[in-house]
């Protein structure tokens, strides 16, 4: 176990609480900041977060705080674990109390829209200071919180960042890899969302194994097309940040990704669906940017423009999966060695 340190995650959600308790119990000085200060109280008072992970009774250390400049006095490591929407302003004020040389990792899966920027280059861009990494998987936070054996992905260019955060998260059920893709590993965490949309309304129609392998092994081509056409090393889909989050956000109801795709495929307009699922569901967003920059790019995506139409143009949602049996047919492992 590493030396105690004192760390600081920003976002009081699902994910960020998980985070928060983990490295705590790990034996480090931990502060878990929510911008909600009357949630902050309530979850030092009872050390439960009522609101995105009842009834899962939290580290007797961890802290809670809705004060920032106070939850990062002295911190040398940052996650942060807002929502994309919500992450370039908070960045920006974080910034003058974030040390020169502090480590800061995004665990946010999600795409800031009309700068096209990844959540580890927007802390690039408002933390120049700070050392930046990603961290990206097949991470349900319910899971996570309820000790289930649990991977994911730490990735930078930086080793030593690598070996600190591993230290920091790493326990007998939960294991840390490393990889230096950090684009690739950041960009699958984001195009993942799109597909469990798609998943879930196949699961709402009761469609069949057979429709559901399709999807997902037809998803992983696409999203592996377009970040290697980007420059992301296609290989990086292979592992736990592409196939392995993949997979787990297009088969589990615990992902809010394939809520929304489920409240979709029962009839619900995508206001509708959002309101019902009650949290941020990254895709959503992710679909409108990517569909654009693809069509930009001339990237073929059939997939997420099939969805794209759906929930911005009210296409009937059995379309966009009918559209996959009449998109061209390519080959069928998008990348082969020697090539």
């Amino acid at each position: 176990m590493a030396a105690p340190n004192k760390i600081a995650v920003l976002g009081g959600g699902s994910f960020g609480t998980a985070i928060a308790n983990m490295i705590a119990a790990n034996g480090h000085d931990v502060v878990l900041w929510m911008r909600d200060e009357e949630n902050a109280e309530q979850c030092t008072q009872t050390h439960e977060n009522a609101r995105y992970l009842p009834g899962y009774r939290l580290e007797p250390t961890l802290k809670f705080s809705s004060n920032l400049a106070e939850s990062l006095k002295g911190c040398q490591t940052v996650f942060f674990s807002v929502p994309s929407k919500a992450f370039r302003h908070l960045a920006q004020e974080a910034n003058t109390h974030i040390a020169p040389g502090s480590i800061v990792i995004s665990t946010a899966k999600g795409i800031e829209a009309h700068t096209f920027k990844l959540m580890s280059e927007i802390l690039e861009d408002e933390l120049p200071q700070a050392r930046v990494g990603v961290i990206s998987g097949p991470n349900l936070a319910k899971e996570i919180t309820q000790k289930a054996i649990t991977a994911t992905v730490i990735a930078s260019a930086d080793e030593a960042l690598c070996k600190e955060v591993q230290a920091l998260l790493s326990s007998q059920y939960f294991r840390v890899y490393a990889n230096t893709d950090r684009f690739g590993v950041e960009l699958a965490g984001a195009l993942k969302n799109i597909y469990a949309i798609a998943a879930g309304m196949s699961a709402a129609m009761k469609m069949g194994q057979n429709t559901v392998s399709v999807l997902i092994t037809r998803s992983l081509a696409e999203m592996s097309r377009f970040a290697a056409s980007l420059g992301a090393n296609p290989m990086t889909f292979l592992g736990l940040s592409g196939v392995g989050d993949l997979y787990v956000t297009c088969t589990s109801p615990l992902s809010r990704n394939f809520q929304v795709g489920y409240a979709l495929g029962e009839g619900l307009s995508i206001d509708e669906a959002t309101e019902k699922v009650g949290q941020v569901a990254e895709g959503i967003n992710t679909t409108r940017i990517i569909k654009e920059e693809a069509e930009q790019l001339g990237i073929y995506m059939p997939l997420a423009s099939a969805l794209y139409e759906t929930m911005f143009n009210n296409r009937p949602v059995h379309e966009v999966l009918s559209s996959l049996m009449l998109a061209e047919q390519s080959t069928d492992v998008e990348f082969t060695v020697g090539k």
